[in-house]
């Protein structure tokens, strides 16, 4: 038995998805809660995940966003922890064709694992080294890499310009986040971070995404 074919009516028309969609995050997170350089990351955070009430556990240091945007436009790489957070990043966005850096699948990250007795993303920071100085670093995925970056600033390696902690799951997620607003400070880092187990390389892509092009839509 032959059946009819389905016809939904939705829209189709992807510039006004893009415009509708911002509309309502705007109308849900309303204007003027936060500072002007963290709403745009909070827009494409919120977008990313469709999870407004994610904003009550963004955390960030003084002028985070602005710190991390100067970065970019000083030519800084961006570090990623996973694939899938480099692959989110929209290139066209960056304003100094910065690269974009993840070594978790360099060959020589295998073999740092096992030396260091630790998980392959953790291990891979090594690599990280000699484009660590003044970077934007966009965690999104394992919350090994974020302990271990900072445990190697605190040990001397040079500071990021930006941590985007998006650490994301139920082992160390929340407690790498935690760390990172407790000890930021001491470790004279900026930051933005999620607390709690939410997360993900959507959200820390998007973050980039923002910073890179400020209010921009």
């Amino acid at each position: 038995m032959t059946q009819a074919p389905v016809h939904f009516e939705y829209e189709k028309d992807p510039k006004a998805i893009y415009r509708q969609s911002f509309t309502m995050i705007d109308e849900v997170l309303g204007e003027g809660n936060l500072p002007t350089d963290i709403a745009p990351v909070a827009q494409r955070v919120v977008h990313a995940c469709g999870m407004p009430d994610i904003v009550d556990f963004l955390f960030y240091s003084n002028r985070a966003g602005e710190i991390g945007r100067d970065a970019l436009q000083g030519g800084a790489a961006v570090l990623c922890d996973a694939e899938m957070v480099s692959a989110g990043i929209i290139r066209s966005r960056l304003p100094a064709e910065n690269k974009v850096i993840c070594t978790l699948n360099d060959p020589a990250t295998p073999d740092l694992a096992k030396k260091h007795e630790t998980t392959r993303s953790a291990a891979a920071l090594d690599l990280w080294l000699p484009h660590l100085e003044g970077s934007i670093v966009a965690i999104g995925n394992a919350p090994t890499a974020l302990f271990r970056l900072m445990e190697m600033i605190s040990e001397g390696a040079p500071r990021p310009a930006l941590i985007l902690g998006f650490a994301v799951g139920f082992v160390g997620a929340a407690e790498s986040k935690q760390a990172l607003v407790d000890y930021a400070g001491r470790l004279d880092v900026s930051f933005i971070t999620l607390k709690g187990r939410r997360g993900g390389s959507a959200m820390a892509s998007s973050a980039v995404n923002a910073i890179a092009g400020g209010n921009e839509k």
